[in-house]
Parts: structure tokens; C-alpha cells; sequence
């Protein structure tokens, strides 16, 4: 007598379905493989009229970098984006895009405080991806020097810190040289702890930057109370210290681990978490075209009573809001101060070239540092 296995049924089902599934699988691959073959024949083609766009800018000696335009097209086509693709990976995908077209219209130096894996550099990463030529300075004062001689085309600051405030010396560069202001970005700031050890109990040492121990005090307290604390230079610096020191840790962003093959013992370590950064990319020239969102500006005031309240009764006048007034001792002048403001206009337009005039007379000294796209938010540091 024959008998009958149930297993056997279902057994060769499964084997039917494994197949078709195989051969779905095959047909999707290929489909993919002449899409791409598809996406690469359009990317030449946007190359070639990249290349006819920078022949043109080259003649009437107009900058490569137009954060207002790629403003533009990142919006264009998160509105036409069907929502398939997240809205965060396309820009991802088109930052690239638009770092390799800037790269082909003309190679890009861009200087940033260094050494590489700073939070500056990771910034200028997010924000003009990896088609752009990245060099590290020593310190703030070599970028603007670049930026000013033009040994370099752009570079990379941090203005200020949601929970430390502005980085001073930073106004001081603008009243050396004439530098001005292109873009703006806001990075979220996120510590990580690194080391080449696999867990923290051999933990004896922890380097980092001043501010990032700072940040990170109250999680050291807690979970590594006998650790000695040591400043460095920077996270990057760091990082690279611990390489080799099986007993130390540093903190910093969290791709250092990848770049110095380190482990990363624990993230977010940082005691507030809503900690952004404020970046702002500098270039020799006034920002040019479109519809700009913000202007910021440097002013000083003569020594009378109502002088500061003159300046912002004209904005006043005009329904100008103003984002950000700080002020900041004159280092030339005993007692006097200068004064940096963020307004939410474009003071560019031809529509306020009489509230520049009537602020240039309330005004001992006005310079406008430039117009520009209202930065966006970047989680990505």
C-alpha cells in the first residue's frame, strides 16, 4: 500500500514559489538595470549643460556657487516628489548632484576650521557634498585669510551655538576683511563616545575638545566619574589620540569612528539634546539673485542717547523683524561697540535702497555682510 505524505504537497509548492519568486526577482534587476542605464545617459546630459552653464558664468565672471538657486531646486522638487522616495533621500541624492555639477563648472577649494572631522567638516559635507575640494585650518582667523586672498572660493564657520551663543572673534574677521556671507546652515550637534577599546571598563582618559567635554559633563559624571578629563584641540584630534590608547575614550561626531576605525561605545551622550550649530559659508563676494530671505549686517553707532533706537525704529517703519542683535566691543576703540543683526529681508532688493540710505546716516559705520537663503535644518551632524 502507497501511502500519501501531506509534507510532500506542500514542499513542492514551496519550491514553485521559491522559483517564481527567483525569476521575479531577475526581471526586477533587470528592469533596474536599464532604469539606471536610463538615469545615466540623463545625469551626462545634465553634466553636458552644466558644463555650457559654466563656459557662460566664466564670461561674465559670475560665482559657481548659487545656494539660492539650489534652494530652489531642492524645493521644486520636494513639491513634484511623489513620496516613494523619502524627501530626505532625495536631497541626499541631489546634493550630490549639484556638488559634482559646481565641481564640473569649476574645481571648488573650500576651507573650514579644521583638522578633517570637525563638526565644520561634516557641515560642509552635508551641505556641499563630496565633489567639493575640503582644506583644514588652524584656526578662524586662516580661513578668512583665504577665503580674503582668494586661495580659496568659500569656506566654513561656525557663527554661534544654541546653548553657548556666538563665537565672538568671528565679528572681529568681518571688520578685517571684506568677506561676506553666502549661505547658512543649522547642524544638530550630537556626541558620541569613540574608542579602540570594545566596552569602557579599561576607561581611564577622555579627550575632546573644551566645549564637548562641556556639553557631555553630566553623562561623564555618571558613567565614567574616575575618568580624567583632558582637552584637545579639537574631536578630531582626539579621536586620533585614542587610536592607539586602549585606556582612553574621546568624544566627538559619531563618523569619526568610521574614519579612524574606532568603536563607538555610545551615542547622543551629550546632556542637551536640542544642541545646533549655526554654520555659515563665506565667500569674497556680495551673494547674488533671487529672492534672498535674510540679511545680516555690521553697524556701529555714535556716542548719543536713542542712537540704537533709531536704527531699529526704521526697521520698525518698514516691518523688518529682526532675528538677532548682539553687540561687541570695538578692539580699535575703548568703549565703543559694533553691532551684528539678522533681519528677515533681502536688503539687496531695490525696494530698500532708501532704508540703506536713512541707516548709513543714523549709522556711524554700516556694512552689509549679504542677503541669503534662510538656512535649513541638517540632522545629518
Amino acid at each position: 500500500m502507497i501511502r500519501f505524505d501531506p509534507q510532500m504537497g506542500k514542499k513542492d509548492k514551496d519550491i514553485c514559489s521559491e522559483q517564481s519568486a527567483m525569476k521575479r526577482l531577475k526581471q526586477i534587476r533587470n528592469e533596474i538595470d536599464k532604469i539606471d542605464e536610463k538615469l545615466l545617459d540623463l545625469l551626462n546630459k545634465r553634466a553636458g549643460r552644466c558644463l555650457e552653464v559654466g563656459d557662460l558664468k566664466s564670461k561674465f565672471r559670475e560665482t559657481v556657487f548659487k545656494p539660492f538657486r539650489e534652494k530652489e531646486v531642492f524645493e521644486r522638487l520636494k513639491e513634484a516628489n511623489p513620496g516613494i522616495l523619502p524627501d530626505k533621500h532625495l536631497h541626499s541624492i541631489y546634493r550630490e548632484i549639484l556638488s559634482s555639477s559646481r565641481r564640473l563648472q569649476q574645481p571648488q577649494k573650500v576651507v573650514y576650521l579644521g583638522p578633517e572631522g570637525t563638526f565644520s567638516y561634516f557641515a560642509g559635507i552635508e551641505y556641499l557634498g563630496h565633489s567639493t575640494d575640503f582644506v583644514a585650518c588652524r584656526d578662524i582667523a586662516e580661513v578668512f585669510q583665504a577665503v580674503s586672498t582668494r586661495e580659496a572660493e568659500l569656506g566654513i564657520i561656525p557663527l554661534e551655538n544654541s546653548l553657548q551663543g556666538s563665537v565672538g572673534q568671528i565679528l572681529d574677521m568681518f571688520l578685517m576683511h571684506d568677506i561676506y556671507i553666502q549661505a547658512e546652515l543649522f547642524c544638530k550637534i550630537s556626541h558620541s563616545l569613540l574608542s579602540s577599546a570594545n566596552d569602557l571598563s579599561p576607561a581611564e582618559i577622555v579627550y575632546s575638545h573644551p566645549q564637548a567635554l562641556e556639553q557631555c559633563a553630566g553623562w561623564l559624571r555618571i558613567h565614567l566619574p574616575d575618568a580624567r578629563v583632558v582637552p584637545a584641540e579639537s574631536t578630531a584630534a582626539a579621536a586620533n589620540r585614542v587610536v592607539d590608547e586602549l585606556n582612553a575614550c574621546a568624544i566627538g561626531h559619531e563618523r569619526l569612528g568610521e574614519m579612524f576605525r574606532l568603536n563607538v561605545l555610545s551615542r547622543g551622550i551629550e546632556d542637551m539634546p536640542d544642541n545646533w550649530t549655526r554654520f555659515i559659508i563665506i565667500g569674497s563676494k556680495l551673494p547674488e539673485g533671487g529672492n534672498q530671505d535674510k540679511t545680516s549686517i555690521l553697524f556701529t553707532l555714535p556716542d548719543k542717547s536713542g542712537a540704537l533706537v533709531g536704527v531699529l525704529s526704521l526697521l520698525a517703519q518698514k516691518g523688518i523683524n529682526m532675528k538677532k542683535l548682539e553687540s561687541r566691543p570695538l578692539r580699535s576703540k575703548k568703549w565703543q561697540y559694533v553691532f551684528f543683526a539678522d533681519l528677515e529681508c533681502d536688503l539687496s532688493d531695490y525696494r530698500y535702497d532708501e532704508l540703506k540710505k536713512d541707516l548709513s546716516k543714523v549709522c556711524r559705520f554700516l556694512r552689509i555682510l549679504g542677503s541669503y537663503p534662510a538656512g535649513s535644518y541638517l540632522n545629518g551632524t
